[in-house]
This record gives structure tokens, sequence and C-alpha cells, in this order.
């Protein structure tokens, strides 16, 4: 069953007999059509979804269209979209939560705009957790409201008491890319 989440939002991910092994956070998006002389048109959208990686406040590790697999291996991106063509999860980070080293207290995704277009173009933007293991889609935010912002701190999961937890941030921000984000990412670790 999907939780529909709100901007500040948290939840548990762990259910009763049912400890989650792997998730994967989708991130999808739609160029939004713009209307001319012939007609409509879409324009291809670049967002790039990134995983950053805390110990505690320390950056322990990042994941993104540049680095697609974590250095111990546990996270794993799937690929760099370059338009947002097509339906479903455009970008996805898959998480092995068992493979994740024990130092590794949260994880921090986002979302850019590389080329620089900003959210005012973008619509039908979401990011979903998913688990690997059945593909049930655990939760949903979406990405909502436009803005003249070129990147968001979209979600966090976070070890609590022995379990994992989900945070909606839905915080926006400017930048090409996660390493431009990084001190509004750090507030969120």
């Amino acid at each position: 069953m999907t939780v529909s989440m709100v901007k500040g939002q948290r939840i548990s991910l762990e259910k009763p007999g049912d400890a989650l092994s792997m998730v994967r956070m989708g991130l999808g998006w739609d160029a939004v059509k713009k209307k001319g002389f012939f007609g409509s048109r879409e324009r291809d959208i670049d967002l790039d979804a990134s995983c950053v990686l805390f110990a505690d406040a320390n950056l322990a590790d990042v994941v993104y269209f540049g680095k697609l697999v974590s250095d111990d291996g546990s996270v794993r991106h799937t690929g760099d979209n370059l338009t947002g063509a097509g339906d479903g999860d455009d970008e996805s980070v898959i998480v092995d939560l068992n493979r994740l080293p024990v130092h590794v207290t949260s994880l921090v995704f986002t979302v850019s705009s590389f080329n620089g277009q900003t959210f005012n173009e973008v619509e039908n933007a979401f990011c979903r957790l998913v688990n690997e293991r059945d593909g049930g889609e655990l939760a949903r935010y979406t990405l909502t409201g436009g803005g003249a912002h070129t990147a968001m701190v979209m979600a966090r999961i976070y070890r609590h008491s022995g379990g994992w937890k989900m945070n909606a941030i839905g915080e926006p921000c400017h930048g090409r890319t996660f390493q431009d984000m990084l001190p509004t990412i750090a507030a969120h670790a």
C-alpha cells in the first residue's frame, strides 16, 4: 500500500514481520509542453537523481550520473536519462539496506537540472520508494508547484531505533549537480 507523502512527513519503512532489504528511489518527470504557431512541442529536460550518504553529519559517499556505484557497492544508480521521455521512473537509485556500512546513518536523495532549466519547465515530477523484493510502492512524494529553482532535496532515508524511516523534504534550491547543493543537502543529514 502506497503512502502519498506531503512535505515534512515522516514514515516508518518497517512493517511487522517484513524487514526491508532492498529499495529503489525512482524519479520521474515530463517536460512542460510549449504551445507555438505550429502546435505544441516538448523540450528535453535533463534532471539528475543523486544519493548522498552520510555518517552522522559527515559526507561518506555519493552516487550520481558521474559515479554510478558507491564505494562499498550498496548503492547503485541505474543510469542517466537526458530527456525525461517515457512513462514511469526516468532515473533510479537502488539501495541494498543490508549491505550499507553501519556507519552510514542517512541517505539524502536529490534532483537537479543539469542544463539549468527551472522546475517551472517540469511537470508530473515525483519521487517514489519501491520495495525491490516485490515491486510494491512504499511511498510517493509529488514534487509539485513548479518554481524558479533548478534543484530540490527530495527525501531522506535514515536509521531509527534499529529500522529505517523516510522523510519527505521537498526543499527547493539551486544547482546543476549535487556538489552545488551540498550546503542545503548537509542540513538534512
